[in-house]
């Protein structure tokens, strides 16, 4: 997509009044023209493939099919802002990637800023593997890799290449071969979706994974401390510490 050039938008809601308010924010973009609308998944497939839009504003729970997997029967690769009433995990996801989501009710300011975040990832040639990344963040189970920012691009990050996290606040720094970055998560949201055989919590605000742990030391008595490959040393709570014993054993 070159920049500046007119961007088309396509409503999926069940609800009129979330349809009306979207088209009358969208109204107030001057960049931004909404070219369709759909109550229902299958509906919204039908009309997005015939006609492609550049963005979908997509509900998450529809009747029939869901927002998700609304997504598996697109043929073409729009980018996803995805509407919802339910504040989970899966959506807080999307604060690492390009895509986004708006938490109902929201309001003009946060409707902008999704808009131009979209606008921005468009510009920068979004690829067909957005719609991949919207499914595997929106899946239940356990990740299997996070999309993270590194300047102005989106990329992967296995997590096997994770040594460890540290919590700050409501998001979570990321320390991966050598490298940081910062998702907007809570370090309770990221634990649920991880593999608690390989990534093990060890302080309120850090979890290592144990594959890049290389000794593991009493110290003071009742703590350990807590080596990785990188040197990295990082101390685990008394609670955490007998945790870690135990795994030892």
């Amino acid at each position: 997509m070159k920049p500046h050039a007119p961007v088309t938008g396509f409503i999926v809601d069940d609800e009129p009044l979330a349809r009306r308010r979207l088209r009358d924010l969208i109204k107030d973009v001057s960049w931004l023209d909404c070219v369709g609308e759909a109550s229902t998944a299958r509906a919204a497939i039908a009309a997005i493939n015939e006609r492609p839009p550049d963005i979908v504003f997509l509900d998450v729970r529809l009747p029939g099919l869901s927002g998700i997997d609304l997504l598996s029967h697109l043929t073409c690769s729009p980018a996803i802002i995805f509407t919802t009433a339910y504040d989970q995990f899966a959506l807080t996801a999307f604060e690492v990637g390009a895509l986004d989501y708006l938490l109902k009710p929201f309001g003009r300011e946060r409707f902008t800023r999704a808009v131009e975040r979209v606008r921005s990832f468009l510009e920068n040639e979004a690829g067909p593997e957005t719609r991949d990344r919207a499914r595997e963040v929106l899946t239940e189970g356990r990740l299997t890799r996070l999309f993270v920012r590194e300047g102005g691009r989106i990329v992967p990050v296995p997590l096997v290449a994770i040594e460890w996290f540290q919590a700050c606040d409501d998001y979570v720094i990321v320390h991966a071969a050598k490298r940081t970055f910062t998702i907007s998560l809570t370090m309770t949201d990221l634990e649920a979706r991880l593999d608690q055989q390989a990534f093990v919590r060890v302080h309120r605000s850090s979890m290592v994974n144990l594959d890049h742990v290389i000794s593991m030391e009493p110290c003071d008595g009742s703590r350990i401390q807590i080596t990785l490959r990188s040197g990295t040393t990082l101390m685990a709570s008394r609670q955490r510490s007998r945790l870690l014993r135990a795994i030892g054993r």
